[in-house]
Formats: structure tokens, sequence, C-alpha cells
């Protein structure tokens, strides 16, 4: 397979995320004003509740089943590190940039959730279908790396929307929720209060035995019943119904259909009974990433007047996302295999496994910006400048992720004799 196919294969995902985002920078002229901002919210708030959802239960249900989960259990643990390893470099940046705090969660979920979508869903079977490919029978490469990278769509889309979501959300409020349990205005022993900041800090704090906010030095409460009351005051702050997002929800009920085998033939399979339902949930995905493209395009007109992303984060998330991430994830991968946790016949798996770690940042970021109203514009130049160097970046990657499982050169005279083994 020479350089260029992959190249192409490489930058035809990034090509369409580019000309989805200029349509919605054109449709968001003051001059055409399709999307203007009651547009793009009210769009928004429709790929938020309905399509964004469908696209991962079908995934789900789709590719998930039984069997799946034994053998490709390692995956959500691998997508897992980019996570912890992304958002612990994304403090890192925000730290030394000295970021405004409300921009925080945009820049950490940035730097911790992929592209796991779009990107495997069009690299892997254009890599697969190519003549000379490094990865056997292209119809057996096929249908496995569309296996692999709609779980890894569904699992990714999981993550984000049950961490990256939350935590745009607890950043982007002028008082985060984090704040908020600490210093929400209550009542002291004396019926005062302190300030600070205009915000009141209660002297009684709810995870804090009765008798002791009542001034009593010796508390008899059991420590059973302490601990149940610190889970109920934790539980009524944490808000349930804003951390389990309806695309969490989704991802729970595609799981449910995927594994529970009566559940997957009743709906799932050309002979279904209830297929329609299927179809009608994929036809409704189908609708997600457009959607985002376009909001986000919209979002970059105001970024390109005014925003407060300097050059340096920029730099910054480049180099974590298309540098740190993918060296990292080699010696990830790479662990695993070694201690048996990958098999080292599955090919084609291990090169998904090292994918992810190399991908831009998720386009969904874009919906949870503009839900919480902060950090759309500065949102939209993250993902203008990240978008157009990922075909360089994936490009270069790939063609050394396939030297490092093949063991051989993309354009050595044995390489379409040596091929590499897919998962039968």
């Amino acid at each position: 397979m020479r350089i260029l196919d992959i190249f192409i294969a490489s930058f035809i995902p990034v090509l369409k995320v580019l000309l989805l985002t200029v349509l919605g920078l054109f449709l968001a002229l003051e001059r055409v004003d399709i999307l203007g901002t009651e547009a793009r919210k009210h769009l928004n708030n429709v790929a938020f509740f309905v399509f964004s959802p469908s696209l991962i239960a079908s995934s789900l249900a789709n590719s998930v089943t039984i069997k799946s989960v034994g053998i490709l259990w390692f995956m959500p643990l691998n997508i897992l590190f980019t996570y912890i390893i992304g958002s612990a470099l994304g403090w890192i940046l925000v730290k030394i940039t000295r970021t405004p705090r409300d921009l925080w969660g945009l820049i950490i979920g940035c730097c911790a959730a992929g592209n796991l979508g779009t990107m495997p869903l069009i690299i892997i079977p254009a890599v697969c279908k190519e003549r000379g490919g490094p990865f056997g029978n292209a119809d057996v490469c096929y249908n496995q790396g569309i296996a692999y990278a709609s779980l890894s769509m569904a699992i990714s889309y999981m993550y984000m929307w049950l961490y990256v979501y939350n935590m745009v959300r607890i950043f982007s409020s002028k008082n985060s929720e984090f704040e908020v349990v600490v210093i929400k205005a209550a009542d002291n022993i004396d019926g005062s209060t302190i300030r600070h900041e205009n915000v009141s800090i209660p002297l009684n704090i709810g995870c804090l035995p009765k008798d002791i906010s009542e001034g009593n030095p010796n508390p008899k409460m059991p420590f059973f019943t302490s601990i149940k009351q610190c889970f109920q005051t934790f539980a009524s702050k944490l808000n349930l119904r804003k951390v389990f997002a309806p695309s969490t929800i989704g991802a729970i009920i595609g799981f449910m259909v995927g594994v529970i085998p009566q559940l997957r033939k009743v709906i799932i399979g050309d002979s279904a009974p209830l297929r329609v339902v299927q179809d009608t949930t994929s036809l409704l995905g189908d609708a997600a990433i457009p959607t985002v493209s376009l909001i986000v395009g919209a979002n970059l007109l105001r970024g390109l007047k005014r925003s407060r992303i300097h050059l340096s984060i920029i730099v910054g998330i480049i180099v974590i996302r298309y540098i740190i991430l993918p060296i990292l994830g080699v010696c990830i991968v790479k662990g695993a295999i070694h201690f048996g946790l990958v098999n080292s016949d599955h090919k084609l798996y291990q090169f998904i496994l090292l994918l992810q770690f190399a991908v831009p940042p998720a386009i969904n970021i874009g919906t949870m910006t503009q839900l919480h109203g902060a950090g759309q514009s500065e949102c939209s130049v993250i993902m203008l400048w990240t978008y157009i160097l990922a075909s360089v970046s994936l490009t270069l990657w790939p063609i050394f992720f396939m030297w490092l499982i093949c063991g051989i050169t993309c354009n050595s005279p044995a390489f379409n004799q040596h091929r590499c083994s897919v998962l039968d």
C-alpha cells in the first residue's frame, strides 16, 4: 500500500469535516442568517437529545455481543487510558498557559476526548479495501474493521458524554458545581454566614454529623449513618440527571440490546420482527456528525472575530494530541501485548488500539460548549487548527503503526508478500 493511498484515506474524513465546517460558517453569515444564534441553539438541542443518543445506541447494539466483550475487553480500557492521560496533560497545559477558568473544561476535554467515530470508520475501511493492504483478505478486514471502529466510537461517546460533558458543564458556570458543593449559602449555628467573592460560605457542612453542626463536640451518630448522610448529600449535589446525559442513556440501552440475546434477536438483524426500530435509530444517528460539524462551523465565525484562545494553548493541544499521546499509546499497546492482554496475532485490532491515540479532538465537544453557552468560539478555533493538521498526523502515524505491527515498511518490496493476519 503506497504512502499516497494512506494519505488519501486519512485525509478524506478530515476533508469531510472541514467542508461541513465551511458550510456551517457560510450559513452563519449575516447575509445568509440560516444558522444564527437561536437556530444554532435549537439545532444543538436536537443533536444533543436525539441524534447523538441514536448514534451511540445503534452503534453499540450492532457491534457489541457477549463474544465480542470477551475478545475485545481491552478496548474500553485502552480508550480510558487516552482519557486519563489526555486529562492529566490538559490539566498541566491550562496551568502553564494560565487559561481562564471557564475554559478549563474545554481545553482538558480537547486533550482527553479524541474523534473515535468519524476517523476510524473511514480510515479503516479505506485501508482494508486497498489492493495489497497490510491486513490480509479485504472482505474479512473490512467486516472486522467496521465492528472494531463501531465499538470504538460507541465506547468513546459513552466516556465523552459521561466525563467531558460534565467537566465542561462544571467549569463553564460562573461558580462551578464543585465550588457550590463547598460554598453554597447556608446558615451557621448563629444564623450568620461568611461571605467571599459574593458567595456565601456555610459553616455547616452537609457531610458532617448533625451533632457536630449543632456544636456538640461529642457526636453520637453511628459511623454508617454518617456515611449514608454524606452519600445522600453528595448525590443531591451531583444531580444525576445532568451526569446521565441522553447519550449516556443511549449507550446503556444499546449495550443491553447488544449483550442480551433475547433483545438482540428481536431488534437486530434482517429477520428481526422489530428491526424497524434499529433502522430508525441508525437513520437518526447518521445525522449526528454532520449536524455537529455545521454548528462548529457556525460558531467559528464568532471565533475568527474574537477569541480568548492564545496560540500557546492551540500549540499545546496539538503537541499533546499528535505527538505525546501517540508515543505513549505505542508504549501502552506494546506493553499490553507483552503481558498477554492483547493477542499478538490480532494485527488489525492492534492497529485500531494505536489509532485511538492519534486522532484529533472529538467534534462533539462543540455541542457541549453550545449547550452551556461558554467557549463556543474558542472551541471552533481549536477544531479548525487541529483538523487542518490532522491530515498530516493521520498520514504519518498510521504508516508508522503499520510498520510497527507488520515489522516491515509499507513501500518495501516484501510488503505485498507479507500480510498481517486478521482475527477470524
